[in-house]
């Protein structure tokens, strides 16, 4: 696993990265709050797998966001970062299992999805605001040489992806009347948090914007050190 690493930063530096981090996880569980309430409630209105796994991944980003903050709250961070991408690890894999046995139902025809004007529209809020918000902790944490905040921020950007997913299978639904395009939608939304929670549980998030080097990255065994 790639170890954290922190090149030519002051004391100063460090501690202002954190409080960046601490206040974009701020921002990422307060929204994700408002998000896991309005898409868990349309979903259980309409029969949605996609929008109940929409509203499942909220929560999770809440207690991904929660172990960063956990992390950072403490005097030394790094120390608590294993922990941290565990939780991340398991909140990943907890959400794809729920949504492939609930998208799995909804395709033997237990359920079958409804229109859904709200969830049109948080999906296209959530495709706006989550791309800045997971952009700007990625960078504090990339600097900052954590990789519990990296994973968190990529859990951010997993929402954009799920957003993206969400929209398209309740745009389909509600303009073709395909219903399968939901439950097909939350098995897209699974498949990516599989590989998401993989990733964090071997501390493959991403290497600190201090290995300046392709060699030193090629070394570490990075794959997404450059934006």
């Amino acid at each position: 696993m790639a170890s954290t690493r922190e090149v030519g930063l002051t004391d100063d530096r460090r501690a202002l990265l954190s409080r960046r981090i601490r206040l974009f996880v701020a921002a990422t569980i307060s929204y994700n709050v408002i998000e896991a309430v309005v898409a868990l409630t349309e979903g259980a209105r309409v029969s949605s797998t996609a929008l109940i796994g929409f509203g499942l991944d909220s929560v999770i980003e809440v207690s991904s966001a929660a172990a960063v903050a956990w992390q950072f709250a403490g005097r030394d961070p790094q120390a608590r970062e294993k922990i941290a991408l565990r939780i991340i690890a398991l909140s990943f894999f907890g959400l794809a299992t729920y949504v492939i046995v609930d998208a799995t139902r909804a395709l033997l025809g237990v359920a079958e999805a409804e229109h859904s004007t709200i969830g049109i529209v948080l999906a296209a809020l959530s495709l706006v605001i989550m791309p800045a918000l997971s952009y700007a902790q990625r960078r504090a944490g990339r600097e900052l040489g954590s990789l519990s905040a990296v994973a968190d921020s990529k859990q951010t950007l997993l929402c954009t992806y799920l957003s993206a997913v969400l929209l398209v299978g309740l745009v389909l639904n509600s303009l073709f009347g395909w219903s399968w395009a939901d439950p097909i939608a939350g098995l897209a939304i699974a498949a990516i948090a599989v590989r998401e929670g993989v990733n964090a549980w071997k501390g493959d998030t991403c290497c600190p914007a201090a290995v300046a080097t392709a060699s030193e990255r090629a070394d570490l065994g990075c794959d997404c050190c450059d934006d």
